[in-house]
């Protein structure tokens, strides 16, 4: 594939040259000769260009998951088990700062009781850490 789209840019380089040696005036046959040994020079690379890309994109893909994809599935793991583990009486610090102790749990929010007394009523996907009692 790679020879294939390098033999159709040097056919279009060649059609180029060609359109611009008529404008300057020069023979087609100096530019068709230029054009054929541009050919040549990027046939004989031979079956690299067929493993180098595969081979490429494997280490690039590689490279991604393990540093971007992979982390990122761990700390989302984490945050799921800590958030279905709360439970009543548990000291957590939330998303904005706020600390409190968790009153009641549901399904997708929980209630934090404050300092002062007062009841707030936050999505557990808030919650970002238990902390010390």
């Amino acid at each position: 594939m790679v020879k294939r789209i390098s033999t159709v840019l040097v056919g279009w380089w060649a059609m180029g040259l060609t359109a611009l040696a008529q404008a300057m005036g020069e023979t087609t046959d100096e530019v068709a000769s230029a054009a054929t040994e541009a050919a040549e020079t990027t046939s004989g690379s031979g079956g690299l260009d067929y493993l180098f890309l595969p081979v490429m994109l494997i280490l690039f893909g590689g490279i991604f998951y393990f540093m971007l994809i992979r982390p990122q599935r761990k700390r989302q793991k984490q945050m799921t088990e800590m958030a279905e583990s709360l439970k009543r009486g548990d000291r957590v610090m939330t998303a904005g700062g706020i600390h409190g102790e968790i009153e009641s749990v549901g399904d997708t929010s929980v209630v934090l009781l404050l300092e002062e007394g007062s009841k707030l009523r936050m999505a557990k996907s808030s919650v970002i850490r238990k902390l010390e009692k």
